[in-house]
């Protein structure tokens, strides 16, 4: 039976802070992803809402590599960049967000890789790749659409779409090529997390399963219920009319944030 550590479910994100080398790797995720990222702030995708982000593909491959300090270095790497764009009260959103992204594709990948290698060009490997990713991309959309709806900034069907679309063209077109020429140099040094950070807890099988269960329809049902609200295709019956009006920010925050909050529960259970 694995036994837990001490510390507490999702505590590598905790952990990591004590070890060195993750320290280390953290720094190096931030610093290639807010690299990538400055530059491109002048290419808006949307003027004034996003603009071209190959950069995304950073934290997908920094999340296999190096995992816990992938997702602080995506999330540490987005914030310098977002001083680089006009500093706003989204961006503590937009912190949240890039943690998801770099946090989610390993702790997928530990439950349905089965030992199989991130690169595998086997169509189950790949369909694998693409979940994982999938799921990183739609939790991330979720909290930036959540974020800029309820402060009123621009609604949730605009970045909760753009963002699931900016991140997949970046993790599908461009992040298995450089995790094909990079994974096996690292294996090769121990450089992976499990190799740095051997003492990052174990759980159950089934509770992570359950955990991958709660993170899918948490930041699946987020997603598909915040574009329904925020283009007024569906208005929640249990609600006064008096509040389901443009913004929808009311509607928003009361649907789409408990389903964001059971996303994060079953993330820390995986």
């Amino acid at each position: 039976m694995p036994v837990l550590s001490s510390a507490s479910e999702g505590s590598e994100l905790r952990l990591m802070w004590r070890n060195t080398r993750m320290v280390v790797l953290c720094a190096i995720s931030a610093a290639l992803y807010a690299a990538v990222l400055v530059p491109f702030k002048v290419i808006p995708l949307i003027p004034g809402v996003t603009e071209m982000r190959p950069a995304n593909a950073i934290p997908i491959v920094c999340s296999f590599l190096f995992g816990p300090a992938a997702a602080w270095g995506s999330a540490i790497g987005n914030m310098i960049g977002d001083f680089f764009g006009g500093v706003s009260p989204g961006d503590i959103f937009g912190f949240a967000a890039n943690l998801a992204y770099g946090w989610i594709p390993y702790k997928v990948w530990e439950v349905i890789g089965n030992g199989e290698s991130p690169i595998s060009l086997s169509p189950v490997g790949i369909a694998k790749y693409v979940f994982a990713c999938l799921c990183a991309s739609v939790l991330c959309a979720d909290l930036v659409g959540y974020g800029d709806n309820v402060l009123v900034i621009r609604p949730f069907w605009l970045l909760g779409n753009v963002v699931v679309f900016n991140n997949m063209i970046s993790a599908l077109l461009l992040s298995p090529f450089i995790l094909w020429e990079v994974y096996p140099r690292v294996k090769k040094g121990r450089l992976l997390y499990q190799d740095v950070m051997p003492e990052i807890p174990s759980r159950p099988f089934a509770m992570k399963t359950l955990g991958l269960a709660m993170l899918v329809v948490g930041s699946g049902g987020a997603w598909a219920f915040g574009n329904l609200i925020s283009t007024n295709r569906w208005q929640p019956p249990f609600l006064p009319a008096s509040m389901i009006t443009v913004p929808y920010d009311k509607p928003v925050m009361i649907v789409v944030g408990p389903l964001i909050l059971l996303a994060f529960a079953g993330l820390l259970m995986m």
